[in-house]
C-alpha cells in the first residue's frame, strides 16, 4: 500500500524524524506492549541499546532524550517542548520515572540505562534500538527491537521487510511512477486528483481538506516562529540563528528589492532557514518527508502562495502531488539519511517540492513527473555528514539550497512538454543503488565529510 499524505506529512518535534521522533515512538510502543501483555506493573527498569547511526549521532540528535520522553508517555505529535523539558529535568533530578506517564515508578538513570553501540550495526537497518524491561530481580520481562526507517516511521523486527497489515484497498495503489502516470491517464485526472481519491476512500472529503489545510498552517506557524527567534542553537557549535536578522534586513530594504529579479529567492532562503533553525532547536515542525529536510517544502509552498497568488485549492494540489512523489521514494528506495545519505532527505524533499510546485502552477502530469526527476537527478550522491551529529551544518543551508533547486527544476519542466530521457522510476532506482554503494561514513554517522574535516566550534 502506498504511503498517504498524512503518513508523509506528520506533526512532530526536532531535530530529527529518524533519530528523535522515531525513537520516541518506539519507546512508547514498547511501553504499550508491556501494558497489553500485563507486564507493566512488574517492570522496575528499562534498558535501551542504541546501534549504528542512532548511537553515532544520537547525542546531537537528542535520541537519548527522545527515548526517555517516549518511555515517560510522550508522543512526537502532541509533545509540548516545555513540558518535555520539565519532565526530563524531573527524571534526572529524582532518578525516577513513571512508565507511560501513569504507570509504575521505576528507577531510571540515563547513564546506566541507555547503552551506546555505535560500532555495532544490526543487519536490517542502521537505525536500530533494543528495549529490555527488567523485573525486581533483574530478570528480563520483555525485549523488543525497533528500526527507525526515516520520516518518523518505525517498525519492529517482526514487521521489518514484510508487507504492512492489510488495510482498506485504495482505488489507485500505484507502485511506480509509470503506474501512477498510467492510472491518471486512464482516468483522465491529475496526480493530485488521484491522490485525493485515495485519501477520500479512507476518510470524508471535509476531513481530508481540513487535514491538508492544517499541514499548511503548521508549516506557516513554524516559519513565523522561526522568524521571531534569536540567539544560538543548542548543541555546542554556537551556530547563531540567522532568520530573524535576515528577515529584518529584507523588510528594511523592500523598496530597493523591487528592481532585483532574484529578490524572491532571498525570501525562499529565509523561509527555509527559519524552519530548519526551529527544527535544530527541538521546535515543532512537519516532516516533509523528514525533519532534516523539513524547511524545503514549506519554503517552496510559501513561494507559490506569496509570489503566485496561491489559494487553498492550489496549496492542496501542491501537497497532494508532493505526497504522491514522496510515496514512490518511500516505497521503492528510502527517505532515511542513515540508509542512503542526504539524497534520501533533502533530495527527496526537493523532488517532492518540484512536483508540487509544477502541479500548482498548472503543469500536466508528464511535466510534474519530469520536475520530480530533474530535482532528484541533481541531488544524486548527496551525503549526510552533520558536524557534531547536529542537524545544523550543513543541514540548515542545505534546505535553502534545495528549495531554490526545486523551483528551478519546476521551471525547467514547465519550459518543456514533459518528454525526457530519464524516467522518475529510473532516477529513484539510481538513488537507491547510489545509497547502497555509498560508504557508511557518509550516511549520518558524522565519521566523514564535513563532520571530520571542519573543526567543531
Amino acid at each position: 500500500m502506498s504511503a498517504g499524505v498524512f503518513d508523509l506529512f506528520k506533526l512532530g518535534v526536532g531535530p530529527s524524524s529518524s533519530h528523535t521522533m522515531g525513537p520516541m515512538t518506539a519507546a512508547a510502543r514498547f511501553v504499550a506492549r508491556l501494558t497489553e501483555e500485563g507486564r507493566l506493573d512488574r517492570a522496575r527498569r528499562v534498558e535501551t541499546t542504541l546501534y549504528g547511526s542512532l548511537a553515532m549521532t544520537g547525542k546531537g540528535h537528542a535520541t537519548d532524550r527522545a527515548v526517555i520522553l517516549g518511555l515517560a508517555g510522550f508522543a512526537p505529535a502532541t509533545l509540548d517542548p516545555d513540558e518535555g523539558e520539565a519532565r526530563l529535568a524531573e527524571i534526572a533530578a529524582t532518578g525516577r520515572m513513571a512508565l507511560g506517564g501513569a504507570g509504575p515508578e521505576i528507577s531510571y538513570d540515563a547513564e546506566r540505562d541507555i547503552l551506546w553501540r555505535g560500532r555495532e550495526r544490526l543487519p536490517q537497518h542502521p537505525n536500530a534500538l533494543r528495549f529490555r524491561a527488567l523485573d525486581e530481580a533483574g530478570e528480563a520481562l520483555a525485549e523488543q527491537v525497533f528500526f527507525s526507517v526515516g520520516g518518523g516511521f518505525v517498525v519492529d523486527e517482526t514487521e521489518f521487510g514484510s508487507a504492512p497489515p492489510a488495510a482498506a484497498p485504495l482505488p489507485y495503489d500505484f507502485g511506480s511512477g509509470e503506474e501512477l502516470l498510467a492510472m491518471a491517464e486512464r482516468e483522465q485526472i491529475t496526480i493530485a486528483e488521484l491522490m485525493w481519491r485515495n485519501e477520500t476512500a479512507l476518510r470524508p472529503p471535509a476531513e481530508v481538506n481540513a487535514g491538508l489545510d492544517a499541514i499548511f498552517e503548521a508549516m506557516e506557524a513554524c516559519i513565523e516562529r522561526g522568524l521571531r527567534q534569536d540567539g544560538c542553537l543548542p548543541g555546542g557549535l554556537k551556530v547563531r540563528r540567522r532568520a530573524r536578522q535576515v528577515f529584518n534586513g529584507l523588510t528594511a530594504r523592500m523598496e530597493r528589492n523591487i528592481g532585483d529579479p532574484l529578490a524572491a529567492l532571498d525570501w525562499v532562503n529565509l523561509w527555509a532557514l527559519a524552519v530548519n533553525e526551529e527544527n535544530a532547536s527541538g521546535g515543532r515542525v512537519v516532516t516533509a518527508p523528514t525533519n532534516g529536510a523539513a524547511g524545503l517544502l514549506p519554503a517552496v509552498l510559501r513561494f507559490y502562495d506569496r509570489f503566485h497568488r496561491g489559494g487553498p485549492e492550489g496549496r492542496r494540489t501542491f501537497l497532494l502531488t508532493a505526497a504522491a512523489i514522496g510515496a514512490l521514494y518511500k516505497r521503492n528506495a528510502s527517505i532515511s539519511g542513515a540508509e542512503v545519505g542526504c539524497q534520501g532527505e533533502v533530495g527527496v524533499a526537493c523532488s517532492m517540492a518540484a512536483a508540487g510546485l509544477t502541479a500548482a502552477m498548472g503543469g500536466n502530469n508528464a511535466q510534474i513527473e519530469n520536475a520530480a526527476e530533474i530535482a532528484m537527478e541533481h541531488n544524486l550522491g548527496l551525503t549526510c555528514d552533520p558536524i557534531g551529529g547536529l542537524v545544523q551544518i550543513p543541514c540548515i543551508e542545505r534546505n535553502a539550497m534545495g528549495a531554490v533547486k526545486a523551483i528551478d527544476a519546476s521551471r525547467l519542466a514547465l519550459l518543456g512538454d514533459g518528454q525526457h530521457s530519464v524516467s522518475l522510476d529510473k532516477v529513484i532506482a539510481t538513488m537507491k543503488r547510489t545509497g547502497e554503494d555509498m560508504n557508511e561514513i557518509y550516511k549520518e554517522t558524522s565519521l566523514g565529510g564535513l563532520a571530520v574535516n571542519v573543526v567543531e566550534c
